[in-house]
């Protein structure tokens, strides 16, 4: 059973790196909503395996914002990107962030507190 086991995960491990990875995530309250800027590494390979956007979350699973990358940044990683406007709840003092590609899906949770 042991062997059977690490088996599966020497083969789960080549697909968790190639996942996008939420390195940092900064949010900044304004007038008009929060703007987070999110910094998300992966192993970009061109148009067929890219990071393809972002996701704000509430701690319910609510999606509060989205933030779609539209092409490959295979020569600048990490990179960070930025979304505006986003209207998350004054009770809501803690969200997730996750980027996700366009062969693996999501990445790891970022958990950032707000207040």
């Amino acid at each position: 059973m042991r062997i059977l086991f690490s088996f599966v995960l020497l083969l789960a491990t080549p697909a968790l790196a190639d996942l996008p990875m939420v390195e940092d995530a900064v949010a900044t309250q304004a007038r008009d909503g929060w703007t987070f800027a999110v910094t998300v590494r992966h192993a970009d390979t061109g148009w067929e395996h890219y990071a393809d956007g972002w996701t704000v979350f509430a701690p319910d699973g609510t999606e509060l914002g989205y933030r779609k990358l539209v092409h490959p940044h295979e020569t600048e990683q990490p990179f960070t990107r930025s979304l505006s406007g986003v209207d998350v709840p004054e009770d809501v003092a803690q969200v997730t962030v996750r980027a996700h590609d366009n062969v693996h899906g999501w990445g790891e949770d970022y958990v950032l507190d707000l207040r």
